[in-house]
């Protein structure tokens, strides 16, 4: 880490980078104050905590330590938007999807899906709540079942959820196919006879079968070659405007998490350190950590990428297992100050954009948000 006295550098117009913890002019709503859009609110998560549990032992399994994956995130999603999702790995933002989606139980918090806590719900509770609520995963082959045909994959949730005929379930297959731009005689070919895109199609495909309002994508281009990844993201855009869908996007890529989102989320450790409208994320960031990211993000101008200086972070995310005190950023964190060391900083709205960060020195202020 370099110097922790160093200051916050000026940002761009009259922006003012304070010091000092954030202070009154910083709104300090909840971080579910950031959702924007003329939707209702779809989905809430609320203090959502996972720990998984470090054991030893043979025989007594004794738990002697916990992996802090998700610890206390809050915030907002309205109908027909697409929140991205974007951090390094490990920084928990599968777990989160996995807990908001109940593939993984919650240690507390709690996730209210439509006006209803489903965070408690038994798998039985659970079953029409699916109907609404899909999945699509990083790995198109593995989340395949490579023993079944395609039309079985597919027709696997419309048979679950006792949903019409044979008939009619042959002909939805066929419908679901060729929305997500694959043959309906594809369908009795088997996952390994297609290729990666095709097979993420898929994925999709099954995503859509019960008409779900809110779709989570893990990753869903990741796996993928370069040149299939534009197809599939074009997919999911033109998906979202047919169906009315609403997105979690989780991705690597930032350029591909700026050009799919509405807002962006940015996790590290565990936490949500800042989330705000995409193209406001990328002009200001608040958050040191955010602003390394987008610092990183390959300009296609060679002139305008000379101008740029990128900011490389030292050393390791730390262990999850025993997260460092204050603000997890700060081991790693350029303008690090004493307080950053013994006080977690609160996520708080700056401006009326609904752009939060979890900061005590947030950069890129203007002078009415300092």
């Amino acid at each position: 880490m370099t110097d922790a006295s160093a200051a916050p550098p000026a940002g761009p117009a009259t922006p003012v980078g304070p010091t000092t913890p954030a202070g009154p002019a910083a709104a300090t709503g909840p971080a579910s104050a950031g959702a924007t859009g003329n939707g209702q609110v779809l989905l809430r998560a609320e203090h959502v905590i996972k720990y998984f549990p470090v054991r030893q032992g043979v025989l007594l399994q004794r738990e002697i330590a916990r992996v802090h994956a998700v610890d206390d995130v809050s915030f907002e999603l309205r109908a027909g938007e697409t929140l991205g999702l974007v951090g390094e790995s490990g920084c928990g933002k599968s777990t989160l999807a996995r807990c908001i989606a109940r593939l993984y139980p919650l240690t507390s918090g709690s996730v209210v899906f439509e006006g209803r806590d489903i965070s408690r719900l038994s798998r039985r509770q659970l079953r029409p709540v699916r109907r609404d609520l899909q999945m699509v995963f990083q790995d198109p082959y593995a989340s395949l079942n490579p023993r079944k045909r395609v039309g079985a994959v597919i027709a696997d949730p419309l048979h679950i959820h006792h949903w019409g005929t044979r008939e009619q379930i042959k002909k939805r297959v066929s419908e679901l196919l060729e929305l997500v731009g694959l043959s309906p005689e594809h369908v009795n070919r088997y996952p390994h006879e297609f290729s990666g895109g095709q097979r993420q199609r898929i994925g999709v495909a099954r995503a859509l079968a019960m008409h779900p309002r809110l779709i989570i994508a893990d990753e869903p281009v990741s796996a993928l070659d370069v040149s299939i990844r534009a197809q599939v993201i074009n997919l999911l855009d033109d998906l979202q405007d047919e169906l009315n869908l609403t997105y979690i996007f989780i991705a690597h890529d930032l350029g591909v998490v700026r050009h799919v989102s509405d807002r962006i989320a940015v996790m590290y450790l565990g936490k949500i350190v800042e989330i705000s409208p995409a193209e406001e994320l990328y002009q200001r960031p608040l958050h040191p950590y955010a602003e390394a990211l987008w610092s990183a993000v390959p300009i296609p101008d060679p002139d305008l990428s000379e101008q740029r200086t990128q900011i490389v972070l030292e050393g390791d995310v730390p262990s999850p297992v025993a997260p460092p005190s204050g603000c997890r950023f700060h081991t790693r964190c350029r303008y690090a100050t004493e307080i950053c060391s013994q006080q977690e900083p609160e996520l708080v709205e700056y401006g009326n954009q609904g752009h939060l960060a979890a900061c005590h020195h947030p950069l890129n202020l203007t002078r009415a948000e300092a």
